[in-house]
């Protein structure tokens, strides 16, 4: 009994509870630098547009011109390619995708911890939207602008941006954190903030959300990214000796190979 309930907790451990990453002096640190200011500017970002929207001055001016200035823009081939990735981004498809990842890595990952906390990430993402929606209440562009259904729902923040954002942003972030290759890591990031602003500007084009109801989004998922980044680098990151981090460096997962080897 006592050497299966002992293997048991091995393979338990094993697979969910160790992953542990050295990197040099400083190394650390950082990536908790990174994320407090993630935390702080996404918290300041988000309070700034909400003050903005509640007395409807400063940044919320932005709301009806960028809203027309894209109505003015619309054509069919745009319209449809905006439904789309409404589609592909939105309450359907996107639990979807997020769900067969997450699985997906854990199952083959050779440790549970990075898919674990992207799906914890994203239920934190959706609990900050259920909460905020409601109490703030703001209401959506008229229903007349909106191309699909109606949508009688709180409108701020976007629950679609959030989503999206916080999707490809912890996942990039789990994903490259891990590699040795500042370049892609870069890449990877400003590919996940180009598809960010493709949806944020799909769903002012459709008529469901004012700029200001996914600016607020976008500041949000900095929140849950650096929550994310805080939370992962307490519980793997290691200052290591200049042989334990040569060691990691010549990992395969650290130049983007299969973690599995």
């Amino acid at each position: 009994m006592g050497g299966s309930g002992s293997g048991r907790w091995g393979r338990f451990h094993e697979r969910f509870i160790v992953e542990v990453r050295y990197l040099p002096a400083g190394g650390r640190t950082a990536l908790l630098v990174t994320a407090a200011a993630l935390v702080v500017a996404g918290v300041a970002g988000f309070l700034v547009v909400l003050d903005s929207v509640l007395e409807a001055d400063d940044l919320s001016a932005i709301d009806a011109p960028v809203e027309a200035w894209l109505d003015s823009g619309r054509d069919e081939w745009l319209t449809t390619f905006m439904i789309v990735l409404a589609i592909v981004f939105g309450p359907v498809a996107m639990p979807i995708v997020i769900l067969v990842t997450t699985v997906t890595w854990g199952l083959l990952a050779k440790h549970a911890w990075r898919p674990l906390l992207l799906a914890g990430g994203m239920i934190l993402g959706v609990v900050i939207v259920q909460v905020l929606a409601p109490v703030i209440g703001r209401d959506r562009p008229p229903a007349e602008d909106m191309v699909l259904e109606f949508d009688p729902t709180s409108s701020f923040p976007s629950g679609h941006v959030m989503g999206t954002a916080d999707f490809l942003f912890l996942s990039t972030y789990l994903v490259f954190s891990r590699h040795r290759r500042p370049l892609v890591t870069g890449l990877a990031f400003a590919a996940s903030a180009f598809i960010v602003a493709l949806t944020a500007a799909c769903r002012i084009y459709l008529g469901y959300h004012w700029a200001t109801d996914a600016l607020a989004s976008i500041m949000l998922s900095l929140v849950v990214l650096g929550v994310v980044i805080a939370v992962d680098t307490f519980r793997t990151v290691r200052t290591g000796t200049p042989e334990q981090v040569a060691e990691a460096d010549r990992r395969p997962e650290a130049w983007g190979r299969d973690e599995r080897g």
